[in-house]
């Protein structure tokens, strides 16, 4: 007999799945009994990401898109639903830094990129996925935050205001989802080995931090049928 998995016959959709987080997050949930839906504009990484969960045993399906793109969340939720017509699990990883400098140098272009990134495309999938998200007997939603949403430490201005305003808007999202079965929370996944983290913190020794691999459990956790946590910011590595 099969052993049983957390996440047996769900339906995740993981974005930013290339690298990374994002990465590690959607082998975990695949390694639970999760079939992928694995979204990232590199086509190379989600391509090593699908041989890593179905040498696992796991199943994945690729969708190379820039989430930035005028319609192309939208096509995808249409694509879910004539497939599956729920979507069990959203995690919306994909994230921009933006450039670190003084707030009065910050130019309209990065302003625009990062709070296309970290804001309006959450507020986009929230908008095309509610439904489906509805539309699974336990629907749960997981945003990654920043403890940058509160530091805001000099030079962060871009970053931390668009966390912040993500914090905002999925916490808002979440109150109105209270008498639903719909879970929805925020992850901070602390500082953590990625490229991301490299470009931010150019000084430090990347090995100090944990991988990805060692933060991602909290991923798993939050997307199980049985998470009560709603309208939190949860710490990966409290």
């Amino acid at each position: 007999m099969s052993e049983h998995k957390l996440l047996d016959g769900r339906v995740a959709l993981v974005t930013g799945a290339s690298r990374g987080i994002g990465y590690a997050a959607a082998k975990a949930l695949a390694a639970q009994g999760a079939h992928i839906i694995a979204t990232a504009r590199t086509q190379g990484g989600l391509e090593e990401l699908d041989d890593a969960i179905t040498s696992a045993g796991g199943s994945c399906t690729l969708v190379p898109m820039d989430i930035t793109s005028p319609d192309g969340i939208e096509k995808l939720a249409e694509a879910i639903t004539a497939r599956w017509g729920k979507l069990d699990i959203l995690v919306c990883n994909a994230g921009a830094l933006g450039v670190l400098q003084p707030a009065h140098q910050i130019t309209a272009k990065t302003w625009n990129e990062v709070l296309a990134v970290n804001v309006i495309a959450p507020a986009r999938f929230i908008k095309a996925f509610e439904g489906l998200l509805r539309a699974s007997d336990a629907g749960r939603a997981i945003f990654t935050t920043s403890a940058a949403a509160q530091t805001r430490r000099a030079y962060w201005a871009s970053y931390s205001a668009s966390k912040a305003a993500l914090d905002a808007l999925v916490q808002s999202w979440a109150k109105e989802l209270d008498e639903t079965s719909v879970r929805v929370n925020l992850l901070d996944p602390g500082r953590t080995r990625t490229a991301m983290r490299a470009k931010a913190a150019p000084g430090e020794d990347p090995m100090t931090l944990p991988h990805p691999d060692d933060i991602v459990g909290a991923f798993v956790e939050l997307a199980r049928a049985e998470e009560t946590r709603h309208g939190v910011i949860v710490e990966a590595q409290a």
